[in-house]
């Protein structure tokens, strides 16, 4: 069962186009939403949540359509689109007391855990809280209302690596029982590699593929020669190219870089996406 379904989302721009974004999210699956700054995901995020009007497309969650239903909707999503940046002098019990209002589901032993993991104080206005306290803050409240399904843009961005980790091991945790799903994007790519099962991958403004992790990673291998074994067929296949004093190195579709002979080794998320925007190609 999917929890979330987008269906060519597009949205026109004067200098940039989303341009039929679609992918599904499974319920009980953690994907990692990627793509360089400026590739669409915030755009891509904001359309799923109706806070940017697409031009055309389609988005379902929980087997209903959006737009009909976002009231009903809104009360199962966790949403945190970076920080708390409203209401700056009001202190954050008056902000979750206001909050727990809108969900049935409100869990405040579960919330008062999340207050002390992450070491908030309720007493402190939200002008007093760094920006990292600020997304856990944020994060806090959406999953304190067991929430079905988290979208998150940029979770990890400005927190500690150790707050980092533990958020991580809490997204693990959260999805254990296979009942609650996330979708979150990021740059941090090794946050991918510790929690994500699912990759989503956004180049331009356009999905260059939306598939499970192994099989993101299996599908390419870097490659390296002698500037002898450098053939027009091997510029061919080669993605993101760099000539050495010594040689090349490049990556390959896995099947091209079999076929080539060349020297290959497995490939990691990071240098994949390193490899495709160096050469601007699928």
């Amino acid at each position: 069962m999917n929890v979330l379904e987008v269906q060519g989302l597009t949205k026109r721009y004067p200098a940039f186009t989303l341009n039929g974004v679609s992918f599904d999210v499974p319920q009980g699956a953690v994907m990692g939403f990627i793509g360089r700054n400026g590739a669409g995901k915030s755009t891509t995020l904001k359309s799923i949540l109706g806070m940017v009007h697409p031009d055309a497309g389609a988005v379902k969650v929980f087997g209903m359509d959006y737009a009909e239903n976002e009231r009903a909707i809104r009360r199962e999503l966790g949403v945190v689109l970076g920080g708390i940046d409203f209401y700056p002098k009001k202190k954050i019990k008056t902000i979750t007391d206001v909050t727990r209002r809108f969900y049935n589901n409100w869990d405040e032993e579960k919330y008062r855990h999340y207050l002390e993991l992450f070491r908030i104080d309720e007493s402190k206005r939200v002008d007093q809280l760094s920006s990292g306290m600020k997304v856990k803050y944020m994060i806090a409240l959406a999953l304190s209302h067991n929430a079905r399904l988290l979208i998150l843009d940029e979770p990890t961005s400005g927190l500690d690596p150790v707050s980092r980790d533990e958020l991580l091991d809490i997204f693990r945790d959260t999805v254990a029982n296979g009942e609650r799903s996330i979708l979150f994007s990021t740059h941090i790519i090794s946050d991918l590699e510790k929690c994500a099962d699912l990759i989503t991958y956004i180049h331009n403004g356009k999905i260059l593929t939306s598939t499970d992790r192994d099989t993101f990673t299996d599908a390419y291998r870097k490659v390296t020669g002698g500037k002898e074994e450098l053939t027009d067929a091997v510029k061919e296949s080669a993605i993101g190219l760099r000539e050495q004093s010594f040689g090349f190195e490049a990556m390959m579709k896995t099947e091209d870089a079999m076929a080539s002979g060349l020297a290959a080794e497995p490939i990691g998320m990071e240098d994949i996406m390193v490899h495709i925007e160096r050469e601007g190609r699928e």
